[in-house]
């Protein structure tokens, strides 16, 4: 491959993840990109020129992106982290209003007492946990921009996400002309989408006004209120933004094969940090299918569509709330329908990438049975190609061999087991999983060294944070005391320069310690 064309420019691979992002944070797909045009409208406004245009699309549509690296801790506070993030568009999210908004969502769908056991902290300890949330997303979206290459002031912008005006956000103090132009042009572009899609223009300049000079620049509040009929005018629904970003010739320039195949990992990576369960799923599930397809004599278009499939066939997740991805016990009908409608948003999410046609389609197909039963589209037999079979069985198989919520990982004689019984009872095909275990091989010998000189008992306490382990689960997993446990993660941070869950798990992918099949 190298440095042939792989038909997908980098800002319209990220603007298709936007989709998905939007999904998230409870609105409509298009709401981050809506708002990097009303964004760009202004930046014409206060002499934002060609040379930063670029830097600033990218800086936009990453913005949210991190909010998916803090969903399992979103909602262990919160409960629905997507109806959270939803609502917090109506409040200026700091002092008092901001801890009154928490307590009113701490433990929602929970018990009364988890309710008040968990506002009670909330207002205990100044909602530090929360602010430390914060800024794992910056880190993690800042370390997302790094992985695709992108510049040190898009790097830059992106950690100050969560900062405010007057310099009461995160980091504390950080405020007015220190942040970047961009990221103070995109705070009120992002709130501002919301109140116009929602109530109009005059609930539009309503909001830029009350937050003016807290959360949003009094410059760009002004230069707003003074134009924003003119500037919102054109955000019609038939405003077509795809077109606009495929248009730029600063965005427009397609990636090479390889540099496309290393982006769509990272959108993966990202994907999988939904779930505390889930860190290097994708990867797995596309390295399998990927060799199951090979094996099965696929031609090598097929073999390469079905491993880009495994990528990106769970980026419709992003729809569906952390409470019910990392729920221990049995789903309830509704928590069962929106599991399944992930796949619908799968595939309407890469709808946008022409040059991703193929492995969009069969993405779309991971979740069906030969039956009937799979979803989204229900398809049977005939209909479902041998890219869509083989994906489905890696898709599965892989999901066994790892823990979820609500079960441990299965060994791999036990999920071979359960593989065969899938075809029996009609549900995989049985070519499919023949093709998916004989590229299962050998489980690789347990690796003497890792990533940043970690030895292999750090590796071993990495994985488990990475999968979502605190300290005294450490402890007993592995048999040592908790203080032991706590100096292995001191030193595994110290070594590799990361500090949250999030962080732990993509050094984790990104080095193959999790991930893998076997």
């Amino acid at each position: 491959m190298g440095e042939r064309d792989g038909g997908v420019s980098l800002a319209a691979l990220l603007g298709a993840f936007s989709l998905a992002t939007d999904l998230g944070l409870g609105q409509p797909m298009e709401h981050v990109l809506r708002s990097w045009w009303i964004a760009s409208r202004l930046g014409e406004r206060v002499g934002l020129d060609d040379s930063e245009r670029a830097d600033f699309y990218y800086t936009a549509v990453l913005s949210w992106v991190g909010c998916v690296a803090d969903a399992p801790e979103v909602s262990a506070w919160f409960g629905d982290d997507i109806a959270f993030r939803a609502d917090s568009f109506g409040v200026d999210f700091a002092g008092l209003p901001a801890m009154a908004f928490m307590v009113r969502h701490a433990g929602a769908g929970g018990s009364a007492w988890q309710r008040l056991r968990l506002a009670t902290t909330l207002v205990a300890t100044g909602a530090t946990d929360v602010e430390h949330g914060l800024a794992s997303h910056c880190v993690s979206t800042a370390m997302m921009a790094d992985r695709l290459g992108l510049s040190a002031g898009v790097r830059d912008g992106l950690r100050q996400f969560f900062c405010r005006w007057d310099g009461s956000g995160v980091p504390d103090g950080v405020g007015g002309d220190r942040i970047a132009r961009s990221m103070r042009l995109f705070h009120l572009a992002d709130v501002v989408e919301v109140f116009h899609r929602t109530a109009g223009v005059d609930a539009a300049v309503e909001v830029a006004r009350a937050r003016r000079g807290s959360k949003f620049d009094p410059v760009i509040v002004d230069v707003f209120c003074a134009a924003a009929p003119e500037v919102l005018a054109g955000l019609t629904d038939d405003l077509d933004l795809g077109g606009l970003v495929a248009d730029d010739p600063l965005l427009a320039t397609p990636l090479a094969d390889d540099r496309l195949d290393e982006a769509l990992e990272v959108v993966a990576d990202f994907t999988d940090l939904r779930s505390t369960f889930r860190a290097g799923h994708s990867r797995g599930v596309a390295r399998l299918a990927g060799d199951a397809a090979s094996g099965a004599g696929l031609p090598d278009g097929d073999v390469l569509a079905v491993r880009r499939a495994g990528l990106l066939h769970d980026v419709g997740l992003h729809g569906v709330p952390g409470s019910i991805l990392d729920k221990p016990g049995p789903l309830t009908p509704t928590e069962s329908e929106r599991v399944r409608a992930h796949s619908y948003y799968t595939e309407r999410t890469l709808a946008r990438l022409p040059g991703l046609s193929r492995a969009a389609e069969i993405a779309s197909l991971a979740h069906e049975r030969l039956d009937g039963s799979g979803y989204h589209r229900g398809l049977t037999g005939a209909a479902l190609p041998m890219t869509g079979r083989v994906l489905a069985a890696a898709d599965a198989f892989q999901a066994m061999i790892e823990p979820r919520a609500h079960r441990p990982a299965l060994s791999v004689k036990e999920a071979t087991a359960a593989l065969r019984r899938e075809v029996g009872a009609g549900r995989l095909a049985a070519d499919a999983v023949d093709a998916v275990l004989s590229a299962t091989g050998v489980a690789p010998p347990r690796r003497r060294s890792g990533p940043a000189g970690l030895t292999p008992r750090e590796v071993e306490v990495l994985v488990l944070i990475a999968r979502g382990a605190l300290t005294k689960q450490v402890a007993r997993e592995l048999g040592i005391t908790q203080k032991t446990a706590g100096t292995h993660i001191e030193r595994i941070y110290a070594k590799t320069g990361i500090s949250t869950r999030s962080g732990a798990a993509l050094v984790a992918v990104q080095h193959g310690l999790i991930g893998a099949s076997g």
